[in-house]
């Protein structure tokens, strides 16, 4: 969910009659990038550049929760990169993986995503996902909402196949899997809005856009 791009948007025009404005995307997440340009809005992908493992070692030491730190981490994305862009509308959105008071992170090479696979086993964890609109270093909206997934119990044979069939593609989502592909496999339930599991609150997003002139009602 969280592939690097460009900041050039290929996407399909904006929808007729919407606001001529451009959405500035503080993310090089893929996925939230389609979500968006899909949805017909006009984009612009502008990732920045902060250290997001200090920051979430800095707030766990602070006893912040899973939300908390998606709150945090969504906003200040968005913070940094609305310097960059006067007077703009500026998403960013973050995703936080929690179970039995773990986080977990991207995996860092296919070892890793068999552990957090069998760390995930047979548990229900969430995913915490935020998005903030900044415009000039000010917080306009910010919403946050969870999702719970209940992960069958997995044998160490279906895991080696599985990562054996996505390959570094597990590499770019927490949790070390895409529901939208080979990775619905891992579920027994799913309880939560499914651009929620992605990494985007698309719809809560869009209802603020709509109420603030940027889209059409």
């Amino acid at each position: 969910m969280s592939d690097q791009i460009s900041n050039s948007d290929s996407g399909p025009s904006p929808l007729p009659g919407n606001s001529s404005q451009t959405l500035v995307l503080a993310s090089g997440s893929q996925t939230r990038k389609q979500l968006l340009t899909q949805a017909g809005l006009s984009l612009l992908c502008d990732p920045p550049a902060i250290d997001e493992e200090e920051i979430k070692l800095g707030l766990k030491a602070a006893n912040a929760t899973a939300r908390q730190v998606a709150e945090t981490l969504a906003e200040l994305k968005a913070q940094r990169i609305s310097r960059r862009h006067p007077g703009a509308f500026v998403a960013g959105g973050d995703q936080m993986l929690a179970c039995q008071d773990r986080w977990f992170d991207k995996p860092k090479n296919l070892e890793e995503v068999k552990a957090h696979l069998q760390a995930l086993s047979g548990k229900t964890h969430s995913l915490e996902t935020a998005v903030a609109v900044v415009r000039d270093g000010q917080r306009l909206w910010h919403h946050n909402t969870v999702a719970r997934l209940t992960v069958r119990p997995l044998s160490p044979a279906f895991i080696d196949a599985y990562v054996a069939e996505v390959g570094d593609r597990a590499l770019t989502s927490v949790g070390g899997y895409q529901l939208e592909g080979p990775g619905v496999q891992l579920f027994s339930r799913i309880e939560g809005d499914f651009f929620t599991i992605l990494g985007l609150p698309l719809l809560p997003l869009l209802a603020f856009l709509r109420e603030n002139g940027f889209l059409m009602k």
